[in-house]
Protein backbone atom coordinates (compact mmCIF):
# COMPACT_ATOMS: atom_id res chain seq x y z
CA UNK A 1 0.00 0.00 0.00
CA UNK A 2 1.40 3.38 -0.89
CA UNK A 3 2.66 5.43 2.20
CA UNK A 4 0.05 8.92 2.65
CA UNK A 5 2.09 12.07 1.36
CA UNK A 6 2.43 14.74 3.30
CA UNK A 7 3.13 18.26 2.85
CA UNK A 8 4.76 20.37 5.65
CA UNK A 9 3.78 24.31 5.95
CA UNK A 10 6.37 26.08 7.69
CA UNK A 11 8.89 23.51 7.02
CA UNK A 12 12.25 25.95 8.14
CA UNK A 13 10.78 26.21 11.53
CA UNK A 14 11.60 24.49 14.26
CA UNK A 15 8.22 22.76 14.67
CA UNK A 16 8.30 21.62 10.86
CA UNK A 17 12.27 20.40 11.24
CA UNK A 18 11.03 18.00 13.92
CA UNK A 19 8.28 16.76 11.85
CA UNK A 20 10.49 16.01 9.22
CA UNK A 21 12.81 13.91 11.55
CA UNK A 22 9.85 12.80 12.89
CA UNK A 23 8.71 11.33 9.42
CA UNK A 24 11.64 9.35 8.41
CA UNK A 25 10.89 5.61 7.73
CA UNK A 26 7.55 6.75 9.07
CA UNK A 27 5.03 3.64 8.12
CA UNK A 28 1.93 5.47 7.00
CA UNK A 29 3.48 8.89 6.09
CA UNK A 30 6.14 10.21 3.63
CA UNK A 31 7.22 13.75 3.14
CA UNK A 32 6.52 14.71 -0.44
CA UNK A 33 5.94 18.83 0.06
CA UNK A 34 7.87 21.44 1.94
CA UNK A 35 6.51 24.93 1.79
CA UNK A 36 8.11 28.37 4.08
CA UNK A 37 8.47 31.74 3.42
CA UNK A 38 9.07 33.63 -0.08
CA UNK A 39 12.69 34.22 1.12
CA UNK A 40 13.10 30.39 1.21
CA UNK A 41 11.18 29.54 -1.60
CA UNK A 42 12.91 27.79 -4.69
CA UNK A 43 16.20 26.69 -2.66
CA UNK A 44 16.85 23.35 -1.57
CA UNK A 45 15.20 22.66 1.73
CA UNK A 46 19.45 21.87 3.45
CA UNK A 47 20.43 24.89 1.44
CA UNK A 48 17.42 27.38 2.75
CA UNK A 49 18.32 25.46 6.78
CA UNK A 50 22.03 26.53 6.51
CA UNK A 51 21.45 30.12 5.68
CA UNK A 52 18.77 30.30 8.68
CA UNK A 53 21.79 28.49 10.98
CA UNK A 54 19.66 25.66 11.39
CA UNK A 55 21.02 22.23 12.47
CA UNK A 56 21.09 19.66 9.70
CA UNK A 57 21.36 16.59 11.58
CA UNK A 58 18.65 13.50 11.02
CA UNK A 59 16.69 14.98 8.16
CA UNK A 60 17.15 12.46 6.00
CA UNK A 61 20.13 13.42 2.43
CA UNK A 62 16.51 13.10 0.57
CA UNK A 63 14.62 15.62 1.90
CA UNK A 64 17.52 17.84 2.13
CA UNK A 65 17.20 18.23 -1.91
CA UNK A 66 13.74 18.70 -2.17
CA UNK A 67 12.82 21.59 -3.04
CA UNK A 68 11.05 24.67 -0.49
CA UNK A 69 8.16 26.46 -1.92
CA UNK A 70 6.03 29.29 -1.17
CA UNK A 71 3.35 28.67 0.97
CA UNK A 72 0.52 29.96 -1.84
CA UNK A 73 1.59 26.92 -3.81
CA UNK A 74 -1.76 25.43 -2.72
CA UNK A 75 -2.31 23.95 -6.00
CA UNK A 76 0.96 21.79 -6.44
CA UNK A 77 0.63 21.12 -2.63
CA UNK A 78 -2.74 19.80 -3.72
CA UNK A 79 -0.60 17.61 -6.73
CA UNK A 80 2.18 16.05 -4.65
CA UNK A 81 0.63 15.55 -1.16
CA UNK A 82 -2.37 13.77 0.52
CA UNK A 83 -2.55 15.97 3.80
CA UNK A 84 -0.83 18.83 5.41
CA UNK A 85 0.90 19.46 8.85
CA UNK A 86 0.47 23.22 9.45
CA UNK A 87 3.53 24.51 11.81
CA UNK A 88 3.30 28.00 10.92
CA UNK A 89 2.25 30.99 13.18
CA UNK A 90 -1.14 31.66 13.97
CA UNK A 91 -1.93 34.75 11.38
CA UNK A 92 -0.31 33.13 8.37
CA UNK A 93 -2.43 29.71 9.75
CA UNK A 94 -5.37 32.03 10.20
CA UNK A 95 -4.97 32.48 6.28
CA UNK A 96 -3.43 29.31 4.47
CA UNK A 97 -5.31 26.16 6.62
CA UNK A 98 -8.99 27.36 5.21
CA UNK A 99 -7.19 27.89 1.62
CA UNK A 100 -5.81 24.60 1.66
CA UNK A 101 -8.81 23.07 3.08
CA UNK A 102 -10.74 24.10 0.83
CA UNK A 103 -8.98 22.57 -2.41
CA UNK A 104 -9.11 19.30 -0.59
CA UNK A 105 -6.23 18.76 1.14
CA UNK A 106 -6.82 17.96 5.27
CA UNK A 107 -4.96 20.20 7.62
CA UNK A 108 -3.39 18.68 11.08
CA UNK A 109 -3.06 22.06 12.60
CA UNK A 110 -0.20 23.60 15.20
CA UNK A 111 -1.62 26.96 15.48
CA UNK A 112 -4.51 28.14 17.42
CA UNK A 113 -6.32 30.52 14.97
CA UNK A 114 -8.61 27.71 14.30
CA UNK A 115 -8.88 25.84 18.07
CA UNK A 116 -11.98 27.28 19.43
CA UNK A 117 -14.18 27.07 16.50
CA UNK A 118 -16.83 24.79 17.50
CA UNK A 119 -16.68 23.08 14.66
CA UNK A 120 -13.08 22.12 14.61
CA UNK A 121 -11.95 19.23 16.95
CA UNK A 122 -9.64 20.39 19.49
CA UNK A 123 -7.60 17.05 19.92
CA UNK A 124 -6.10 14.94 22.06
CA UNK A 125 -6.22 11.18 20.70
CA UNK A 126 -6.09 9.54 24.61
CA UNK A 127 -9.00 11.95 25.54
CA UNK A 128 -11.42 13.21 22.95
CA UNK A 129 -10.62 11.20 19.85
CA UNK A 130 -14.64 10.94 19.28
CA UNK A 131 -14.56 14.57 18.63
CA UNK A 132 -13.66 13.53 14.79
CA UNK A 133 -17.06 13.01 14.27
CA UNK A 134 -17.87 16.65 13.64
CA UNK A 135 -15.59 16.92 10.96
CA UNK A 136 -18.24 16.14 8.20
CA UNK A 137 -20.90 19.06 9.68
CA UNK A 138 -17.11 20.94 9.45
CA UNK A 139 -17.04 20.01 5.84
CA UNK A 140 -20.70 20.95 5.22
CA UNK A 141 -20.61 24.18 7.47
CA UNK A 142 -17.63 25.35 5.01
CA UNK A 143 -17.92 24.00 1.91
CA UNK A 144 -15.40 21.73 1.70
CA UNK A 145 -15.09 18.32 0.16
CA UNK A 146 -12.25 16.11 1.31
CA UNK A 147 -10.24 19.19 3.38
CA UNK A 148 -10.77 19.59 7.13
CA UNK A 149 -8.57 21.30 10.03
CA UNK A 150 -8.14 19.35 12.89
CA UNK A 151 -5.92 21.08 15.93
CA UNK A 152 -3.82 20.54 18.42
CA UNK A 153 -4.19 21.99 21.71
CA UNK A 154 -1.89 24.22 23.22
CA UNK A 155 1.32 22.80 24.16
CA UNK A 156 1.18 23.71 28.19
CA UNK A 157 -1.98 21.96 28.31
CA UNK A 158 -1.11 18.22 27.40
CA UNK A 159 1.87 18.49 30.65
CA UNK A 160 -1.52 17.80 32.82
CA UNK A 161 -4.64 17.43 31.27
CA UNK A 162 -4.48 13.64 29.74
CA UNK A 163 -4.23 12.89 34.12
CA UNK A 164 -7.08 15.25 34.87
CA UNK A 165 -8.60 13.16 32.43
CA UNK A 166 -8.34 10.57 33.64
CA UNK A 167 -9.46 11.10 37.17
CA UNK A 168 -12.43 13.13 35.75
CA UNK A 169 -13.50 10.27 34.09
CA UNK A 170 -13.44 8.11 37.38
CA UNK A 171 -14.30 10.44 39.74
CA UNK A 172 -15.60 14.36 38.22
CA UNK A 173 -13.67 17.27 38.88
CA UNK A 174 -14.98 20.53 39.77
CA UNK A 175 -12.21 23.11 40.28
CA UNK A 176 -8.91 23.04 39.26
CA UNK A 177 -5.82 26.14 40.00
CA UNK A 178 -2.54 24.98 37.85
CA UNK A 179 0.71 27.09 37.74
CA UNK A 180 2.92 26.24 34.31
CA UNK A 181 6.47 26.38 34.06
CA UNK A 182 6.99 26.55 30.35
CA UNK A 183 10.05 26.43 28.31
CA UNK A 184 11.98 28.61 26.41
CA UNK A 185 10.98 26.57 23.02
CA UNK A 186 7.69 27.20 23.65
CA UNK A 187 8.44 30.33 22.00
CA UNK A 188 9.61 29.15 18.94
CA UNK A 189 13.04 29.89 17.70
CA UNK A 190 14.85 32.71 18.48
CA UNK A 191 12.22 32.93 21.18
CA UNK A 192 12.92 34.59 24.68
CA UNK A 193 16.31 36.96 24.80
CA UNK A 194 19.01 35.49 27.44
CA UNK A 195 19.16 38.64 28.96
CA UNK A 196 15.48 37.91 29.90
CA UNK A 197 15.81 34.31 30.64
CA UNK A 198 19.12 34.05 32.42
CA UNK A 199 18.70 34.74 36.16
CA UNK A 200 15.00 35.18 35.76
CA UNK A 201 11.53 34.12 35.38
CA UNK A 202 8.62 36.37 33.18
CA UNK A 203 5.27 35.39 35.03
CA UNK A 204 3.11 36.21 31.83
CA UNK A 205 2.70 34.74 28.69
CA UNK A 206 0.48 36.64 26.25
CA UNK A 207 -2.36 34.57 25.59
CA UNK A 208 -1.20 31.06 27.78
CA UNK A 209 -3.61 31.21 30.53
CA UNK A 210 -6.62 32.43 28.27
CA UNK A 211 -6.11 28.97 26.58
CA UNK A 212 -4.88 27.29 29.44
CA UNK A 213 -8.22 28.19 30.98
CA UNK A 214 -11.04 27.54 27.61
CA UNK A 215 -9.49 24.98 25.92
CA UNK A 216 -9.66 21.93 28.37
CA UNK A 217 -13.07 22.74 28.90
CA UNK A 218 -13.93 22.02 24.63
CA UNK A 219 -11.20 19.04 25.28
CA UNK A 220 -13.49 17.79 27.80
CA UNK A 221 -16.93 18.38 25.73
CA UNK A 222 -18.92 16.41 23.83
CA UNK A 223 -20.49 16.81 20.57
CA UNK A 224 -24.19 18.12 20.60
CA UNK A 225 -26.26 19.00 17.80
CA UNK A 226 -23.75 20.89 14.92
CA UNK A 227 -20.78 21.63 17.37
CA UNK A 228 -18.54 20.75 19.54
CA UNK A 229 -20.03 22.29 23.20
CA UNK A 230 -17.62 23.15 25.88
CA UNK A 231 -17.95 21.33 29.30
CA UNK A 232 -19.88 22.98 32.53
CA UNK A 233 -19.39 22.83 36.15
CA UNK A 234 -15.40 22.90 36.13
CA UNK A 235 -13.67 26.19 36.55
CA UNK A 236 -9.92 26.51 35.89
CA UNK A 237 -7.64 29.39 37.10
CA UNK A 238 -4.08 29.30 35.52
CA UNK A 239 -0.96 30.76 36.46
CA UNK A 240 2.00 30.67 33.30
CA UNK A 241 5.45 31.33 33.36
CA UNK A 242 8.41 31.37 31.16
CA UNK A 243 11.26 29.55 33.19
CA UNK A 244 14.96 29.10 32.07
CA UNK A 245 14.00 25.35 30.89
CA UNK A 246 15.06 24.42 27.09
CA UNK A 247 12.27 21.85 26.55
CA UNK A 248 9.74 20.11 29.08
CA UNK A 249 6.95 22.01 30.13
CA UNK A 250 5.77 21.24 34.14
CA UNK A 251 2.47 21.80 35.75
CA UNK A 252 2.04 22.22 39.71
CA UNK A 253 -1.67 21.20 39.93
CA UNK A 254 -4.57 21.53 42.37
CA UNK A 255 -7.83 19.50 41.84
CA UNK A 256 -11.38 19.51 43.24
CA UNK A 257 -13.21 16.87 42.93
CA UNK A 258 -17.01 15.57 43.37
CA UNK A 259 -16.25 13.59 46.33
CA UNK A 260 -12.77 12.77 46.57
CA UNK A 261 -10.97 9.40 45.90
CA UNK A 262 -8.39 8.20 47.90
CA UNK A 263 -4.74 8.35 47.19
CA UNK A 264 -4.63 4.77 46.37
CA UNK A 265 -7.99 5.06 43.13
CA UNK A 266 -6.18 8.04 41.92
CA UNK A 267 -2.99 5.95 41.43
CA UNK A 268 -4.94 2.99 39.85
CA UNK A 269 -6.61 5.51 37.52
CA UNK A 270 -3.60 6.45 36.42
CA UNK A 271 -1.54 3.53 36.21
CA UNK A 272 -4.46 1.66 34.11
CA UNK A 273 -5.00 4.66 31.76
CA UNK A 274 -5.25 3.89 28.17
CA UNK A 275 -6.63 5.57 25.20
CA UNK A 276 -7.41 5.17 21.46
CA UNK A 277 -3.63 5.24 20.61
CA UNK A 278 -2.81 2.65 23.17
CA UNK A 279 -5.39 0.01 21.47
CA UNK A 280 -5.07 1.33 18.36
CA UNK A 281 -0.99 0.52 19.07
CA UNK A 282 -0.19 3.58 16.67
CA UNK A 283 2.90 4.33 15.75
CA UNK A 284 3.78 7.48 17.59
CA UNK A 285 1.78 6.63 21.25
CA UNK A 286 3.52 5.62 23.79
CA UNK A 287 2.95 2.43 25.19
CA UNK A 288 2.30 4.24 29.03
CA UNK A 289 0.31 7.55 28.12
CA UNK A 290 0.72 8.50 31.86
CA UNK A 291 3.50 7.63 34.20
CA UNK A 292 3.93 8.12 37.89
CA UNK A 293 7.03 8.45 40.06
CA UNK A 294 7.40 7.91 43.64
CA UNK A 295 10.73 10.20 44.17
CA UNK A 296 10.02 13.17 46.15
CA UNK A 297 11.75 14.95 43.28
CA UNK A 298 10.38 13.91 40.20
CA UNK A 299 9.59 14.61 37.49
CA UNK A 300 12.29 17.10 36.36
CA UNK A 301 12.63 18.24 32.63
CA UNK A 302 16.02 16.97 32.09
CA UNK A 303 15.04 13.21 33.64
CA UNK A 304 11.84 13.22 32.24
CA UNK A 305 10.93 14.61 29.03
CA UNK A 306 12.11 12.23 26.88
CA UNK A 307 9.84 9.19 28.47
CA UNK A 308 7.98 7.10 25.96
CA UNK A 309 10.04 9.19 23.28
CA UNK A 310 8.49 12.88 24.76
CA UNK A 311 5.33 11.47 24.49
CA UNK A 312 4.54 10.50 27.92
CA UNK A 313 2.88 12.54 30.96
CA UNK A 314 5.63 12.29 33.97
CA UNK A 315 3.74 13.02 37.31
CA UNK A 316 5.16 13.17 40.89
CA UNK A 317 4.36 14.50 44.07
CA UNK A 318 0.63 12.77 44.41
CA UNK A 319 -0.55 14.35 47.83
CA UNK A 320 -3.18 16.13 50.03
CA UNK A 321 -3.93 19.66 49.21
CA UNK A 322 -4.87 21.91 52.12
CA UNK A 323 -7.56 24.11 49.93
CA UNK A 324 -8.97 21.38 47.24
CA UNK A 325 -8.56 17.58 47.75
CA UNK A 326 -5.21 16.96 45.97
CA UNK A 327 -1.82 18.20 44.93
CA UNK A 328 0.22 16.95 41.83
CA UNK A 329 3.25 17.98 39.95
CA UNK A 330 3.67 16.98 35.95
CA UNK A 331 5.46 16.95 33.31
CA UNK A 332 5.45 16.69 29.13
CA UNK A 333 7.87 17.54 26.20
CA UNK A 334 6.50 20.38 24.96
CA UNK A 335 8.70 20.05 21.03
CA UNK A 336 7.64 17.17 20.69
CA UNK A 337 3.83 15.77 22.48
CA UNK A 338 3.21 19.29 22.37
CA UNK A 339 4.17 20.24 19.14
CA UNK A 340 5.12 17.68 16.14
CA UNK A 341 4.78 14.66 18.01
CA UNK A 342 1.38 15.06 18.82
CA UNK A 343 0.40 16.87 15.46
CA UNK A 344 1.70 13.30 14.20
CA UNK A 345 -0.48 11.44 16.40
CA UNK A 346 -3.29 13.21 15.44
CA UNK A 347 -2.62 12.24 11.71
CA UNK A 348 -2.29 8.82 12.84
CA UNK A 349 -5.69 8.72 14.39
CA UNK A 350 -7.13 10.41 11.27
CA UNK A 351 -5.38 8.04 9.32
CA UNK A 352 -6.79 4.73 11.54
CA UNK A 353 -10.27 6.25 11.46
CA UNK A 354 -10.60 6.65 7.87
CA UNK A 355 -10.40 10.39 7.59
CA UNK A 356 -7.56 10.47 5.34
Amino acid sequence: MRKKHVGILGATGMVGQHYIRLLKDHPFFETTFLAASKESAGKSYGLALSEKGRPLDGIPTPILALQVHSIDEISLAKEQCDFVFSAVDGPIAKIYEPLYAAEGLPVISNASSYRMDPDVPLLIPEVNPDHLQILPQQQKNRGWKRGFIVAKPNCSLQSYLTPLYALHKNFGIQKIIVSTLQAVSGAGYPGVSSFDMVDNIIPYIRGEEEKSETEPLKILGKIEGFRIAPIEGISISAHCNRVAVLDGHTACVSVQFQKKPVREEILEAWRTFKGAPQELKLPSAPQRAIIYREENDRPQPRLDRNAEGGMAVTIGRLRDCNVFDYRFVALSHNALRGAASGGLLNAELLHARGYL
